[in-house]
């Protein structure tokens, strides 16, 4: 799995979501995160398609909406999503949310879609240490992947201790804070290093050996925050951003989810 990929998270279907997943193909991105609530997977599939590289050098996420949790309707939306993205397999599939009661029989159909050779690697999103504790009581398959909200004023920090401990790879959506970049802090590790505030954050999701799928609709934003593998923040840069942490959500907290 890639360290870096394209986020595609309400980026419009057609026009815009495949010259977003363009742009980033053609800067050496091989990594595309999209589902089903997204509602893109189709000109993502396009994207995909038009761009002419093997699909064995592509790394494509989905996944599955609350909606849609359970066994048999999870073995039906996970068809669903294979015929809009227009491939054989998916290489990492994930439960979106955890919800409050299905995620345990959600799992079992995922087992069976990677047994099945559908999957490459099944993961979750979105779930605290009790869920996955949960999974962990119910199933002998360990997530390969839990993709959550991480961020300088998030850094989850139990939760990635957690993950690590358990073989669980971490991933960031919503990485740079849904553009809210304006920090002293960052701003001042930022011409230090000549970089920009977001590049800052990047880089620092991947010192921390987590997984980070900036998302941007922008041909140039798009290729600047790929531009991050020429850098190390030090030790002390690390801690300057470690201590920016608020327990500071953007986006919605996984246990009180019940879409």
């Amino acid at each position: 799995m890639p360290w870096l990929g394209l986020g595609v998270f309400q980026v419009e279907d057609g026009d815009e979501v495949i010259n977003s997943v363009k742009y980033a193909l053609e800067a050496g991105y091989r990594s595309i995160d999209t589902a089903a609530g997204y509602r893109n997977e189709t000109g993502v599939g396009t994207a995909i398609k038009q761009s002419g590289i093997a699909r064995e050098e592509l790394f494509i996420t989905t996944k599955l909406a609350n909606s849609d949790q359970g066994y048999e309707s999870t073995l039906q939306a996970f068809e669903e999503s294979r015929r809009k993205l227009g491939l054989e397999y998916i290489d990492l599939y994930l439960i979106h949310w955890p919800g409050k009661t299905k995620f345990v029989e959600t799992w079992k159909a995922f087992e069976k879609l990677q047994k099945d050779g559908y999957i490459r690697a099944i993961g979750v999103s979105n779930f605290n240490i009790h869920h996955l504790e949960t999974l962990k009581q119910n199933s002998d398959v360990i997530p390969a992947v839990n993709q959550v909200e991480f961020h300088p004023l998030l850094n989850q920090q139990e939760l990635r201790q957690y993950c690590r401990n358990a073989g669980i790879q971490l991933e960031a959506w919503s990485p740079l804070m849904q553009g809210n970049l304006d920090l002293p802090q960052l701003a001042e590790l930022a011409e230090k290093h000549e970089k920009t505030p977001a590049q800052i954050i990047l880089r620092w999701d991947l010192q921390n050996e987590v997984v980070t799928i900036p998302k941007s609709v922008h041909k140039e934003r798009i290729h600047e925050n790929a531009n991050i593998f020429d850098f190390t923040l030090s030790e002390d840069d690390m801690k300057v951003i470690d201590q920016l942490n608020k327990n500071h959500r953007f986006g919605s907290d996984p246990d009180k989810v019940t879409f």
